[in-house]
C-alpha cells in the first residue's frame, strides 16, 4: 500500500469529464479545461508531459485554481508545462502554495485542523509575482479578488474570483455584485471552496463555481470516500460535480432547489513533496462541456 500510494497512484493521472447545463437555450457547447493543485517541483516530467498533452483536447477556456508551485525554482517549469494551454483564453486564482513553499511536517496533521499555514508555518516566500506575470502576459485573466470578462464565440462570460480563502486572503466584498446586463454565463473561481465564498458567489448569481484545494481527500477509503476536505466543505462534495446553494451545508445535492449553482471541485494533480501520497484518489484534470 505504501509503495502504491507514493510511487504508482500519484502518477496515474486521469481526465474527468462532466456535462454542465448552464448555457442559454440554443447556445453551442463550450469545452472548459479545469486544472488545479499542480504542486510542481522541477523535474517532474511525467506530470508535465501529461498536462501538456491536454492541449490536444482543444478546450476553448482554461481555468486554473491555484497551488501551482512546490519549489522556489518552479515558476519556469510551471509555465513550460502550460505552454500550449497559454495560447488558449484562460483565467486563474492563487492558492497558499503559490505564496509559501511546502515545509516538512507530520503528514497525519493533514487529517485534522492542527496544522499551521501561511506565515505561521514559514516566513519564506515563493516568487508569486513571476507566476502571475507569466500568466497575465499571455492574456490570462487574474481573478485574485477581481472580476473579468471574456467573449467565447457568441457567449459573453463574466468571472468573479477571490484570493485564497484557506489563508483568509479572500475579500469578496470588494468584488461582490451580480453580473453585468447581457452576460450569458456568470462563473465563480476560488482555490479553496469555503462555504462563505460559495454562498456569496451563488447569492450574486454565479451559475457555475470552480475550485480545487481539497486534493479529493488525497487518501480515501475504498467504497467509502474521503475523510477530510481541508476546509469546511462536506466530504460528499470533496471532488467532482455537485450542486450548491446558500446554506447548503451537508445537505445532499439531490435536495438542491431548482436555482442552485453547479460546483465542480478538482481533486488536483499533485501534493506537497513532503506528503506525496495518494490512495483511492487519482490525480486529475477536468474537462467540462458546458451546454
Amino acid at each position: 500500500m505504501l509503495a502504491w500510494s507514493t510511487l504508482v497512484e500519484p502518477r496515474a493521472f486521469v481526465l474527468r469529464e462532466f456535462e454542465v447545463p448552464v448555457l442559454p437555450s440554443g447556445a453551442r457547447p463550450v469545452r472548459v479545461l479545469h486544472l488545479s493543485d499542480l504542486h510542481l517541483v522541477p523535474g517532474q516530467r511525467t506530470k508535465q508531459d501529461w498536462v501538456r498533452s491536454l492541449a490536444e483536447l482543444e478546450p476553448e477556456l482554461v481555468v486554473t485554481t491555484g497551488d501551482n508551485l512546490a519549489h522556489q525554482d518552479a515558476v519556469p517549469a510551471v509555465l513550460d508545462t502550460y505552454r500550449d494551454l497559454l495560447d488558449i483564453p484562460g483565467v486563474f486564482v492563487l492558492g497558499s502554495n503559490d505564496y509559501y513553499p511546502p515545509t516538512p511536517k507530520n503528514p497525519l496533521r493533514y487529517f485534522n485542523d492542527s496544522h499551521e499555514k501561511g506565515e505561521a508555518l514559514t516566513t519564506r516566500r515563493l516568487p508569486t509575482q513571476d507566476l502571475v506575470d507569466g500568466f497575465t502576459r499571455t492574456g490570462w485573466l487574474d481573478l485574485t479578488n477581481a472580476r473579468g470578462r471574456l467573449e467565447l464565440g457568441e457567449l459573453s462570460v463574466e468571472f468573479v474570483g477571490v484570493d485564497d480563502p484557506h489563508l483568509e486572503y479572500d475579500d469578496y466584498g470588494t468584488v461582490a455584485g451580480p453580473a453585468a446586463p447581457g452576460t450569458d454565463l456568470f462563473v465563480g473561481v476560488t482555490h479553496a471552496p469555503y462555504q462563505r465564498v460559495l454562498d456569496a458567489m451563488v447569492t450574486d448569481g454565479a451559475a457555475l463555481i470552480l475550485a480545487g484545494h481539497t486534493h479529493g481527500g488525497q487518501v480515501c477509503i475504498p467504497f467509502y470516500g474521503a475523510l477530510v476536505t481541508n476546509c469546511d466543505l462536506d466530504t460528499r462534495r470533496v471532488k467532482g460535480l455537485s450542486r450548491w446553494w446558500p446554506g447548503a451545508g451537508s445537505t445532499p445535492s439531490d435536495a438542491a432547489p431548482p436555482d442552485a449553482s453547479w460546483l465542480e471541485v478538482s481533486a488536483g494533480l499533485g501534493a506537497s513533496p513532503y506528503s506525496p501520497f495518494r490512495f483511492a484518489c487519482r490525480p486529475e484534470a477536468t474537462l467540462l462541456t458546458l451546454v
